[in-house]
């Protein structure tokens, strides 16, 4: 599917966004995230809809990559989060008579009413369900989503902010930590922040979704970080170390090799997002720091320098037009 397609992603399938069906495993899942956000990550796809199908590729990954959100979002579809606790009681109590009763029912089933407005049926307006039909118990609250912006220093260090976030009744803050090895896409859970619960139901929770701003100098894909790296035609030449500040605030060396091109990749190994402390899924790594090598002449060249350009363009048989 191209990035541009125009999708109903409010009903679209987390396993179709990935690719893989129902019964793939986690490492297929994560193969199939990788590959796809390689491809539509928004600072290597210019495409107008990349950036959206990134989204929607982190948050699929994001529910299907830990099993016990899996298995929520395998129950009940995209509503997983608004249902309360203990919900999966309810899903599995249709095999009886009430089942066959229809939808009113006290035997109702939740499977395959994905799109069903959960808020109304558990307590709000006209009444709610379960009036007259004795009362379901605490609701939990929605959870809620936004975006929160994150510099790439920030990404690789970590650290701790209020952020003023819109809302119905007005702007309000919260304190959110950012870890370190955060990723664009990323949903960041702030427990009992979302919305309201009901009948001294708990609140749910809000997610802040992470739009990596990685600066002019930089640009990210996955775990590893790129940057240009200028270089004079001598240094390309001859070969060079060079000094460079990562985001993070390190200073590290480059060592480009003689006969260094433009175009060339010198790799940092390590250097790119760092491993996230916590919560890390098998075969997650630190990302890579990417120098593109790009050979620069001088724009107001003295006249000694010509001169030297001059004799070097008179002895070399060097033809960059020639393939080798």
């Amino acid at each position: 599917m191209s990035s541009g397609q125009t999708t109903n992603r409010a009903n679209e399938d987390f396993y179709e966004i990935l690719g893989v069906p129902r019964n793939a495993d986690a490492d297929a899942i994560q193969r199939a995230y990788r590959k796809l956000a390689r491809q539509y990550h928004p600072d290597v796809n210019s495409d107008p809809g990349a950036e959206e199908r990134f989204k929607d590729l982190s948050e699929a990954y994001d529910v299907l990559s830990d099993p016990d959100t899996r298995a929520r979002y395998d129950r009940f579809g995209r509503d997983f989060r608004r249902m309360p606790e203990g919900a999966e009681r309810w899903a599995g109590a249709g095999a009886g008579a009430g089942a066959r009763a229809g939808a009113g029912g006290p035997g109702f089933r939740f499977e395959g009413f994905e799109g069903f407005d959960f808020e109304d049926l558990f307590g709000g307006t006209g009444g709610g369900f379960f009036r007259g039909r004795g009362r379901a118990g605490p609701v939990s609250g929605a959870d809620q989503e936004a975006e929160i912006d994150v510099t790439l220093a920030e990404a690789y260090q970590g650290g701790r902010r209020r952020v003023t976030l819109a809302g119905p009744t007005g702007p309000r803050e919260v304190q959110v930590t950012i870890p370190p090895g955060v990723m664009h896409g990323q949903r960041l859970r702030l427990a009992g922040q979302g919305g309201r619960g009901r009948d001294g139901g708990d609140p749910g929770d809000l997610y802040l979704v992470v739009r990596l701003v990685p600066g002019p100098r930089f640009w990210v894909e996955g775990r590893d970080v790129h940057t240009d790296l200028p270089l004079a035609p001598w240094e390309g030449v001859l070969g060079t170390k060079v000094a460079i500040t990562i985001p993070d605030g390190e200073q590290v060396t480059v060592t480009v090799q003689p006969g260094t091109s433009t175009g060339r990749k010198l790799r940092l190994r390590g250097k790119g997002l760092p491993r996230p402390a916590r919560g890390s899924r098998r075969g997650d790594r630190a990302g890579d720091l990417y120098a593109h090598a790009r050979i620069m002449v001088p724009a107001n060249p003295t006249a000694r320098e010509t001169e030297l350009f001059r004799e070097l363009a008179e002895v070399s048989s060097f033809n960059p037009r020639e393939r080798s």
